[in-house]
């Protein structure tokens, strides 16, 4: 038996049903963004002051939205976990309390493993958010509050593929989560606590404290220290600096960059002290300061290294940007 080879479609086909794909599914959010009611406020108050947490429930295409919109509300301060509706008639109900919201999704509202859950969930005391495509459903008729995202056509041209309505769900799902994060002042610090692992984590979680550079590590010369002497200290300790202090204090540091104005405008230098070509009011940051704003901080003056100091301005450490990408800061 001999195949065919397809005919190859046309680079202008693509482009076109691309096109229509968005086309189609932006027609169906702006349609959606005008059915943000009553029913909207009402869910999302209900969200906010619900004991337990939001079950998010569906299958087929809309058990994938429903899982990530769970994620969504769980990343965003909203106490929420996926359950499957095939799953939870077979013995995943039990993971259901009389405090919890089932906030169950299907486009065409018929769903029996749907309509099962509910009324189980109805018999427990638990309320119900449908969100669905036909208002009059019985999955929305059943519902303590239903959300209707129904769209005019699907982007798949047989009008049958879930598209448009997946998009229109997983969108309404995220409005509801940002509504939620927004009443309950939900910040960089709470996001940074649901994130602890990988880039995200180590972006908002790691502090100043955490990576500087402390004690014997640290460059430090007084300012009477001759140059060569201070160049010493400098290439022991790999900073491409030193700190001038004086007691305690920082009064300056001294670069590589000053090094190379100091010889240009000076010639031999050997005789002069540190102080002579010290720069002056370093950059500082406080050792609880998240370690992404001194990497803002030193990106934005084009800095190397930053000095840490305590709140009576007496110095705790230094950083250099070569910290910060160690510790996959940035």
């Amino acid at each position: 038996m001999h195949s065919h080879p397809q005919p190859q479609p046309q680079p202008d086909a693509l482009h076109h049903s691309a096109l229509r794909t968005f086309d189609i599914e932006i027609q169906a959010l702006q349609a959606l963004r005008g059915r943000i009611d009553q029913q909207f406020q009402q869910a999302v108050r209900l969200i906010l002051d619900c004991q337990g947490r939001v079950v998010v429930t569906g299958i087929g295409k809309s058990g994938h939205i429903a899982r990530k919109i769970a994620a969504t509300l769980a990343s965003t301060g909203t106490p929420a976990f996926f359950m499957h509706a095939a799953e939870a008639i077979h013995g995943d109900l039990g993971m259901l309390t009389s405090q919890d919201i089932v906030l169950a999704i299907s486009y065409s509202g018929s769903a029996q493993e749907l309509i099962t859950i509910i009324s189980v969930a109805k018999r427990m005391g638990a309320h119900i958010i449908a969100m669905t495509g036909h208002p009059d459903s019985e999955l929305a008729t059943h519902a303590d509050i239903s959300l209707d995202a129904a769209v005019a056509q699907e982007a798949c041209p047989l009008n049958l593929a879930p598209t448009a309505s997946t998009t229109a769900a997983l969108v309404l799902g995220d409005a509801i989560a940002v509504a939620c994060l927004e009443a309950r002042g939900f910040n960089r610090d709470d996001f940074a606590r649901s994130h602890p692992g990988g880039a995200l984590g180590r972006r908002l979680l790691t502090s100043v404290a955490d990576i500087m550079r402390s004690g014997a590590a640290l460059p430090r010369v007084s300012p009477d220290t001759l140059i060569p002497d201070a160049l010493a200290e400098m290439s022991s300790k790999g900073m491409g600096m030193t700190i001038v202090l004086d007691g305690q204090r920082p009064t300056g540091i001294f670069t590589d960059g000053d090094l190379r104005r100091m010889i240009a405008q000076h010639g031999d230098i050997r005789a002069l002290p540190v102080s002579a070509g010290m720069s002056h009011h370093p950059r500082t940051i406080a050792p609880g300061a998240p370690a992404i704003e001194a990497a803002s901080i030193m990106d934005t003056h084009k800095l190397n290294q930053m000095l840490v100091l305590d709140a009576d301005g007496l110095l705790l450490g230094a950083l250099h940007m070569h910290d910060l990408l160690a510790a996959k800061v940035i």
